[in-house]
């Protein structure tokens, strides 16, 4: 999980700016802004300390959801589908972040991109 993208998530649905935190928490903007941005990894009692300055509980900086991720399986992972673990997550959730950065009619262009390209590998395949 990307706790930066998160702490940035969080405080931005709470309509509080890098200031407003620094004021909350006692810690410089300039090091909330790298741990916003990846750059820094914040220690537990940092993360309690923006947890309290954002009103909300240290688990929800942890977990996307209401709920604890589900439980392991035995080979040590939490799914087997594409993009759930490791870095094709990773890769999945910087994605994420850029299609919601862009427009509706640019995420539609990309849409039906990847699906023209899909099309086209599978005729290729079937020909070979």
């Amino acid at each position: 999980m990307d706790i930066g993208y998160r702490l940035r998530l969080l405080r931005e649905e709470r309509k509080l700016s890098q200031g407003d935190l620094q004021k909350r928490t006692g810690l410089l903007r300039c090091y909330i802004s790298r741990v916003e941005n990846g750059h820094t990894v914040p220690s537990v009692e940092t993360l309690e300390k923006m947890a309290r300055a954002m009103e909300t509980k240290l688990y929800q900086l942890l977990y996307d959801g209401q709920e604890p991720p589900a439980a392991l399986n035995g080979n040590g992972k939490r799914s087997g589908q594409w993009g759930s673990v490791g870095k094709d997550a990773r890769f999945l959730k910087k994605i994420c972040r850029f299609l919601a950065k862009a427009s509706a009619n640019d995420r539609q262009l990309l849409l039906s991109f990847a699906q023209q390209l899909t099309r086209e590998q599978r005729r290729t395949a079937a020909r070979d």
